[in-house]
């Protein structure tokens, strides 16, 4: 038997001490330096037999390395499948990330019900009373999904050989911990651990391995900072609980972009995928209301059809509020500044409200224009055309500048039933002719005499 160890981490960002420090260097808290025994046995591997003498690696040119296309798995989930990147891919893990009650449980127990492979759903959170209940009320249908609660990873290990999954969620990852190591489920060391036999596991028979991960209240995961580089893939699930849908982003991902969104909306039974999410992030309302324009963004290879609302008021307090719910702050800011500069609009006493709807945020400078053309609008008490949309960023200088891919922007206009879209005059069309009327801005002001006159 080896030597036991012991070793200092640092709870919140697991930054690794060999004594112990009052305040870490690393990320400046102060008291969050604990002791952790890092090794109390002589460690095997994940396989309950001895594993065969490997073979030593040598290097090999790159011209030399043979390369098939691996055959991602079909999840039967589109959202969860674009934001993967097609699927997924034999032998990675996944590491997926959300708020307390945001859906993750249900959105994994979903999936793996809906699997045609063979699945393994591990969980020490619920029993498997509470995930049965769980899965009546999601779906009802055979499915070839085995359930298992169990937090020790070498039992779990057993139940992975005997039973062979196509498949295998863990629900979470903070709950497990391992022979190996002395700590409590949920420390630096155990989780650490813990991952790294998961993916011995998941690489040597190809298996592809979820991990659920809870997050700290900063919006992390809950863990060492090594958890997010030892994965192949990292999502995030986000979604205010008082709304109804829920975003899907990958923030690292190894077989596809980063840069995909997937959509759905929180029901009585499970998570249902939305397929076009501009229909539910514009209203319904047919009244003529001031404040509000119609953004064409893109999230990925993904254009959507975004409602901007804004509110300018007479500042009561004296001193002007600036307040932004899925906009940046200090963007919006900028755009006041401009408007009042180039365009003449005395906003620096008054209160001004941006508004998302539907609980998403964005980051795209296409919305820039849509953002401008709904402040003028509540600042003069006149309606924007709802059969008109925008596309542009707004520079210092009051110019409009042009966004990429604006022909898909364009066309989701179109096929949305808009009548025009205002994009910027120095944008380079691919085609000339559109069943959607193309206006062009050079300046602010071209915008402000369009829309106001």
């Amino acid at each position: 038997m080896a030597k036991t160890k012991t070793t200092f981490f640092c709870q919140n960002c697991g930054t690794q001490y060999s004594k112990w420090q009052g305040q870490c260097s690393a990320c400046k808290e102060w008291n969050t330096i604990a002791e952790e025994v890092i090794q109390k046995a002589e460690k095997s591997d994940w396989k309950t037999a001895a594993a065969p003498k490997k073979r030593v690696a040598k290097p090999q040119k790159v011209a030399d390395i043979s390369y098939t296309q691996e055959q991602r798995y079909n999840t039967k989930n589109n959202e969860l499948n674009r934001v993967l990147g097609g699927g997924l891919v034999p032998g990675s893990l996944t590491l997926l990330g959300g708020e307390p009650g945001i859906g993750k449980s249900t959105l994994m127990l979903q999936i793996a019900l809906q699997l045609p492979f063979k699945t393994l759903y591990v969980s020490g959170e619920e029993s498997a009373q509470q995930i049965k209940m769980r899965a009546e009320r999601i779906d009802n249908s055979e499915s070839n999904c085995f359930i298992l609660t169990e937090t020790k990873t070498q039992n779990i290990f057993k139940q992975v050989e005997a039973i062979e999954p196509d498949i295998v969620v863990i629900d979470s990852i903070q709950t497990l911990h391992s022979d190996y190591i002395e700590s409590s489920a949920g420390s630096i060391s155990q989780i650490r651990e813990c991952t790294t036999e998961l993916i011995k596991f998941a690489k040597e028979t190809a298996t592809p391995v979820i991990l659920i991960g809870h997050i700290t209240k900063d919006g992390n995961i809950a863990g060492p900072k090594v958890l997010e580089h030892m994965v192949d893939t990292v999502l995030q699930f986000e979604g205010d609980r008082n709304h109804i849908y829920r975003i899907l982003r990958a923030q690292k991902n190894r077989f596809g972009s980063t840069h995909e969104l997937g959509i759905y909306e929180m029901q009585g039974s499970g998570l249902r995928e939305v397929a076009n999410p501009s229909e539910i992030l514009l209203s319904k309302n047919e009244d003529d209301l001031s404040g509000t324009a119609i953004a064409a963004t893109l999230e990925g290879m993904r254009p959507l059809m975004i409602e901007i609302q804004a509110l300018v008021s007479s500042a009561v307090y004296g001193t002007p509020q600036r307040s932004a719910t899925g906009y940046n702050a200090k963007r919006l800011n900028m755009l006041l500044a401009v408007l009042e500069k180039r365009a003449g609009f005395k906003l620096g006493a008054k209160d001004v409200f941006l508004n998302v709807t539907g609980g998403i945020s964005v980051d795209d400078p296409a919305i820039d224009l849509a953002v401008v053309a709904a402040v003028l609008s509540s600042n003069e008490d006149i309606h924007v055309p709802k059969d008109i949309c925008f596309a542009a960023e707004v520079g210092l200088a009051g110019e409009i500048r042009p966004v990429p891919k604006i022909e898909q922007r364009i066309l989701e206009a179109e096929k949305l039933g808009f009548a025009s879209i205002m994009i910027s005059r120095y944008c380079k069309l691919p085609k000339e002719t559109y069943g959607i009327n193309v206006v062009k801005a050079a300046k602010i002001t071209d915008v402000v005499h369009y829309l106001f006159g």
